[in-house]
């Protein structure tokens, strides 16, 4: 007698592991899929932006502008027995305003065919997704440190006769006449810009709560190679955690960061042509990019830049920065989000539109919470344009960035 077959039913696939019972329509799974893309997306943002968390940022709702308000110091005094109290005489302390514009929106995009998809044996929209929050937070933290960098080139917003309010700082990396652009990558000279950087910061009355740096990756990783010999670090901390580069060193109590945003040496990325050791090979097209101007309305690809984040022939010298949280602001009108086409235009063009979108402006706020580190430029001559203290003086004030 020949066997009965049976036949094996499958339970069926768990749609991304969520309970939505007899809901298997096509409908209902696009919208994990939705789900599950943008978290990639904010993996990639949040993974790779660091100057979100560093600097003052609001959140701006029904307009388009945030306003900060300054306020300048004040005098104390002794009181005359009789004299009547009606505040001091200068009518102290000083006010004024900073405006924090939001630029346009900001936008990275991807075409997914479907048949790529199909196609493919690995996850194709979990990896376009972390390319494009990649890519937004890049610009992201590029423009909030220029406006950094810009900070530490303006005098205070605060004016009143009889007060001067201080404004941001420059600290030359090596000697003063020095023109040795490789002096930056010096771990002994970048220890000594930050305790002359941590004085200025200290004499001005700037909190010591929330000061950062952020170095090009080879000066971090120099500061690390010298910590046996300048005790930068608890020596508790080794491994992954040391080499992290999120502020796992220390100096003078200013936390230590490595990016590739910062305008080093008017570049964004590794200008490795400045270091002997290392090799010019196979680097790829975004090592060593050049920094764009970004001091007219228009960047040259069209995109509107309503803040000033200044011409790129002013940070040929930049090579780090120093600063405290109320250095610089951001505002964010549209958090990092995801849109994705679906229905009729899905189907007219088998495949999907993938968009990762913010809108933000940055801006200085506080010049005085704000240091630039530079090298590579004779700083003992007045005329170079600055003043050898730590100052800029008035012919680099950069007239571009007020």
């Amino acid at each position: 007698m020949a066997q009965q077959a049976t036949t094996a039913n499958a339970n069926g696939p768990i749609w991304g592991g969520a309970d939505n019972g007899a809901d298997s329509t096509t409908e209902a799974r696009r919208e994990l899929y939705l789900k599950l893309f943008s978290g990639e997306m904010f993996k990639g943002f949040q993974h790779n932006t660091i100057a979100r968390d560093l600097v003052t940022k609001r959140t701006l709702k029904n307009g388009k502008s945030l306003q900060f308000i300054y306020t300048g110091r004040t005098k104390s005094e002794f009181h005359v027995p009789g004299r009547s109290i009606l505040g001091n005489d200068e009518k102290s302390p000083p006010v004024a305003e900073k405006t924090i514009t939001c630029d346009d929106l900001l936008i990275s995009s991807a075409f997914v065919y479907d048949l790529d998809e199909t196609l493919s044996h690995y996850d194709l929209r979990g990896e376009i997704s972390r390319k494009i929050g990649y890519a937004l937070a890049e610009n992201y933290d590029r423009r909030i440190f220029r406006a950094i960098t810009k900070a530490a080139r303006q005098p205070s917003p605060v004016t009143l006769s009889g007060f001067v309010e201080p404004g941001g700082s420059v600290v030359k990396v090596g000697t003063d006449s020095s023109t040795t652009a490789g002096d930056a990558y010096d771990s002994g000279m970048l220890v000594n810009a930050f305790y002359d950087a941590a004085a200025l910061l200290d004499e001005k009355g700037v909190s010591g709560d929330g000061r950062v740096a952020v170095l090009n990756p080879r000066q971090y990783y120099a500061l690390i190679q010298d910590i046996n010999s300048n005790g930068l670090i608890n020596r508790d901390v080794q491994g992954t955690a040391l080499q992290s580069g999120n502020g796992i060193i220390e100096i003078c109590g200013i936390k230590i960061y490595k990016s590739m945003n910062i305008p080093f040496m008017g570049k964004f990325g590794t200008n490795t042509t400045m270091n002997p050791r290392a090799s010019n090979d196979n680097l790829g097209s975004f090592v060593g990019e050049a920094v764009d101007d970004q001091s007219a309305s228009t960047t040259p690809d069209g995109q509107k830049t309503v803040n000033n984040y200044g011409p790129a022939d002013k940070f040929d010298h930049s090579c780090g920065l120093i600063f405290q949280k109320e250095a610089a602001g951001v505002v964010e009108a549209i958090g990092p989000q995801v849109q994705v086409t679906s229905g009729d235009i899905s189907v007219v063009y088998q495949g999907d539109v993938i968009l990762g979108r913010l809108a933000m402006g940055a801006d200085f706020l506080n010049p005085a919470c704000a240091v630039e580190l530079v090298a590579g430029i004779d700083t003992s001559d007045a005329t170079t344009g600055w003043d050898g203290s730590g100052t800029v003086s008035t012919s680099i004030s950069n007239a571009d960035f007020t």
